[in-house]
């Protein structure tokens, strides 16, 4: 499984656009190779750098197998209009938060799991919520990474 952005390359710069420091939107994203057999897709975003534990800025789950990408700036709606649903961040809120570092450059790894079957959990359920649902159902995983830091 692959998974793309058109915003920035793997290991590359995250564009300030889709930062704390910009328009705060989501980069579009699109995947690839999903299993045939796949029943739903996840998409976690998350910052091991951040200071004390991993900071999560998106979380996804039941997009359906037949979407192959994810436009740029989804809103932060409960569902997302090509089918999907939005847990809450560690900003607290639904849909994206944008990557915002204290200090020094942070990596921002864009997790997608194929799974095989649909979670059918409520809007606003937490990244660890969601490892708990998914744990044993993951087909196949692909992994993405932007870094950014802030200027000034």
């Amino acid at each position: 499984m692959k998974l793309n952005s058109n915003a920035f390359v793997n290991h590359g710069l995250i564009p300030l656009k889709y930062t704390c420091d910009g328009a705060n939107i989501s980069p579009g994203l699109s995947w690839e190779e999903i299993p045939q057999e796949t029943q739903s897709l996840v998409l976690i975003v998350d910052d091991p750098d951040a200071p004390g534990r991993t900071f999560v800025h998106w979380v996804v789950y039941d997009i359906p197998p037949t979407v192959k990408q994810l436009p740029e700036k989804i809103t932060s709606s409960k569902t997302i209009s090509t089918g999907g649903v939005q847990g809450k961040n560690d900003f607290g809120k639904l849909g994206y938060g944008g990557p915002c570092p204290p200090s020094g450059t942070h990596r921002y790894f864009f997790h997608l799991y194929a799974l095989d079957k649909k979670l059918n959990l409520e809007a606003g359920m937490t990244k660890n919520q969601v490892l708990i649902a998914i744990k044993d159902h993951v087909l196949a995983k692909a992994e993405l990474m932007g870094k950014y830091e802030r200027q000034g």
